[in-house]
């Protein structure tokens, strides 16, 4: 089922009453089971498209089609995971990861041991009675990736989910982030600011203009996984790429 960004555009009015441009045509295709990334300077607007991705956003132009269906409003075929946990501080890890299930009206018993299944998928089936405050960063991300896995999306959209990380738990959670993902063959696209987490993540990296948003290059990545980060492979992508920012970050033009 492949992911089709057709010609979209976001513009909005600010504060000061100006037209804004946050996004200019945007044109991609994302495959079954590809691991994305969007990768560009603040303000670019990616996550803007992951929002439009998403169904939370409307596009000014343009339109995004998941399996030949237009997304005009959130779609449970897509899960979204914040920077933010947005767990709920009165449930346990139990009931936050079964709380999607439980909108759906599934039954008690199949959404507990539907929860139960995604909290071994991450490693935390002995924290299913903890609450969100006794757990870590890390692991209360890895409670929201298990919330969005029980809902068996298509797609799992990520925005700077490992951003509020220490870099050890952060290197920890992508590498847990690709586990999930080969067990799941889910479609995953992930923004991020940082260049060394997708070079180690992305099938494929996306990277956007300074606004108004626009697809400066796209980058496949053939490196096998895992990856190591000191390798002369690494390092010479990292280096295109970071050059890429900087030279388009410079000339604000495509």
């Amino acid at each position: 089922m492949t992911l089709k960004i057709d010609h979209v555009s976001r513009e909005f009015v600010s504060n000061a009453g100006e037209l804004v441009t946050a996004l200019d045509n945007i044109e991609l295709v994302i495959e079954d089971q590809e691991f994305i990334c969007f990768l560009g300077p603040s303000g670019c607007g990616k996550t803007t498209l992951l929002r439009i991705i998403a169904g939370l956003d409307t596009a000014t132009s343009g339109r995004v089609v998941h399996d030949d269906h237009e997304i005009c409003a959130p779609d449970p075929k897509m899960a979204m995971i914040f920077q933010e946990y947005s767990l709920y501080p009165w449930r346990n890890v139990l009931e936050n990861v079964a709380f999607g299930l439980e909108l759906r009206g599934i039954d008690r018993d199949t959404r507990i041991k539907e929860a139960e299944r995604y909290l071994d998928l991450v490693g935390l089936e002995d924290f299913s009675r903890s609450f969100p405050y006794e757990l870590s960063g890390g692991m209360r991300q890895r409670v929201a990736v298990a919330r969005a896995l029980a809902v068996d999306p298509a797609v799992l959209l990520m925005d700077e989910p490992f951003g509020a990380l220490d870099a050890q738990s952060r290197n920890m959670m992508q590498k847990e982030l690709l586990d999930i993902w080969n067990k799941t063959k889910k479609t995953i696209v992930f923004v991020t600011h940082s260049v060394d987490e997708a070079v180690f993540l992305a099938d494929r990296i996306v990277v956007f203009t300074p606004r108004p948003g626009r697809i400066r290059e796209n980058i496949p990545l053939n490196l096998p996984r895992p990856r190591e980060r000191t390798s002369a492979e690494f390092a010479s992508i990292r280096r295109h790429v970071l050059d890429l920012i900087d030279e388009t970050s410079k000339s604000g033009k495509v």
